[in-house]
C-alpha cells in the first residue's frame, strides 16, 4: 500500500521559485568569482629611450612587466607599426607574480628619429596595450658629442 502525500499546489510552486532564486544566486556569485581571477600586465615602463646612438649599434633592448594578476598571463602576439621594429614575445604562459620581458630589435641602420610603437595583444584586462620606443640614430662619422644642431 502507498502513502501518498499532497501538497497544496501554492506550496510546489512556492518550492520551485525559491530553488530558482537560489540557482540564479549561485550562479552570479560564481560568475562574479570567475571575473576577478584575470591576468594583470605591468611594465616597468611603457616607452624605451634610446637616445642618441651611432648608426650599426645594438638595436635591441626590454620591455620588463610583471603578472599582477592571479591567473597565467598568456601574450598571443606582439606586432610593431614598422618592418624596421621585431618585438619578441615569452615563449609560455607568464605564472601570476612573475616578471618576464618583451625584446624589441630595432634596425639601428637606418639613420634619423625613431619613433614607433610596439602592440601587445594578451589575455590580461586591459588585452591591448600601446608600448613606445624613441630615440635618434646618428649618421656614420658622427659621434653623440659632435651632433649638429
Amino acid at each position: 500500500m502507498q502513502i501518498e502525500v499532497k501538497l497544496p499546489k501554492l506550496a510546489i510552486i512556492k518550492k520551485i521559485e525559491t530553488m530558482k532564486k537560489l540557482a540564479l544566486i549561485a550562479l552570479v556569485t560564481l560568475v562574479s568569482f570567475a571575473a576577478n581571477a584575470q591576468a594583470k600586465i605591468s611594465f616597468k615602463t611603457e616607452t624605451v629611450d634610446y637616445g642618441e646612438i651611432a648608426k650599426g649599434s645594438d638595436g635591441i633592448r626590454v620591455f620588463e612587466f610583471t603578472n599582477t594578476g592571479d591567473q597565467p598571463l598568456i601574450i598571443s602576439d606582439v606586432k610593431s607599426s614598422c618592418g624596421c621594429t621585431v618585438p619578441k614575445k615569452p615563449d609560455g604562459p607568464v605564472a601570476a607574480g612573475a616578471t618576464s620581458t618583451i625584446q624589441v630589435k630595432y634596425d639601428t641602420n637606418r639613420v634619423g628619429p625613431i619613433r614607433k610603437t610596439i602592440t601587445v595583444y594578451s589575455n590580461a584586462d586591459e588585452p591591448i596595450k600601446a608600448l613606445k620606443i624613441k630615440g635618434e640614430i646618428l649618421p656614420e662619422g658622427k659621434s653623440v658629442l659632435e651632433k649638429t644642431e
